[in-house]
């Protein structure tokens, strides 16, 4: 199954944190905070509100962006957790 984002929503796959710290303790999943890098894996069709003409994203698949910390829709598909987010509410773009 695949999902195709509809509108300026973007498809995201959350970068999960090291379950261990640099001191050796483990974390409990209870006390981590949500990720905020993720992987961008597709992106749907923005089009202008006035035009109707489609316009381009900032973001692409491939990219690493950053997350809100809330926000966005989590959706399971493969035993995955993504994240269906607006192109808009996207904090940045991490450049390598």
């Amino acid at each position: 199954m695949k999902i195709r984002p509809l509108g300026d929503r973007v498809l995201v796959e959350p970068i999960e944190e090291k379950e261990q710290s640099v001191g050796g303790i483990i974390i409990p999943d209870s006390a981590k905070e949500k990720p905020m890098q993720g992987t961008v894996l597709a992106v749907g069709k923005k089009t202008d509100k006035d035009t109707g003409k489609e316009v381009a994203f900032s973001v692409a698949p491939g990219d690493t962006v950053l997350l809100p910390k809330y926000g966005g829709t989590e959706v399971k598909l493969d035993g995955k957790k993504l994240q269906l987010v607006r192109e808009e509410d996207l904090l940045g773009v991490i450049v390598k």
